[in-house]
């Protein structure tokens, strides 16, 4: 089964903005994920999710993840995500996670997967990876959504994505209380 297949079937999927094929046989995903359900009050009534990766970006071929990149809103769910999610994760997974509450930098390695983590102050992942990746937002701006996952997978492909190197244990020492900063008109 495909990641994309497990999401539907499982209605993980949470206001995706992009979901199908993005050439090279490779699929694409753009939106969120649910981490953990919201509470069924009724038959058709459901609560918004308690936890969710949010601003996710994957790009996965026939059996496996092969990037991944999201927010979490707290590196504490980050075990709760992995676990949902760990199936389709490989060592050759790329995995860089944006997170609010993390007041460090750190690349650790996970049941074998290595998970570069960054904290996420006031932008958006999209924006981070694309500073990660040194390309041009305005060359971005021409292209379709599927050409745009594609053009940044290949480029963050090319990208030493490491922060320094600690254990999990010690990512989660750098938690803070920090929480993310909304910029807009004002």
């Amino acid at each position: 089964m495909s990641i994309l297949q497990f999401i539907k079937e499982n209605n993980l999927a949470w206001q995706p903005s992009f979901n199908g094929e993005i050439g090279n046989g490779l699929v694409g995903y753009r939106g969120a994920l649910i981490v953990e359900e919201g509470k069924q009050l009724s038959p058709d009534r459901i609560l918004p999710p308690k936890v969710q990766a949010k601003q996710v970006l994957l790009v996965a071929d026939e059996a496996n993840v092969t990037f991944f990149s999201a927010e979490l809103e707290s590196i504490l769910h980050f075990e709760a995500f992995f676990e949902r999610y760990k199936a389709f994760f490989t060592p050759a997974t790329l995995v860089v996670l944006y997170v609010t509450d993390l007041d460090k930098n750190g690349t650790f390695t996970y049941e074998g997967v290595t998970i570069h983590a960054y904290s996420l102050a006031e932008s958006s992942v999209w924006n981070e990876l694309l500073d990660l990746s040194g390309l041009d937002k305005s060359e971005l701006k021409k292209l379709d959504n599927k050409k745009k996952i594609e053009v940044l997978y290949e480029g963050l492909l090319k990208t030493d994505c490491a922060a320094k190197a600690m254990s999990f244990a010690e990512i989660l020492s750098h938690k803070g209380e920090s929480s993310k900063k909304i910029m807009g008109a004002v």
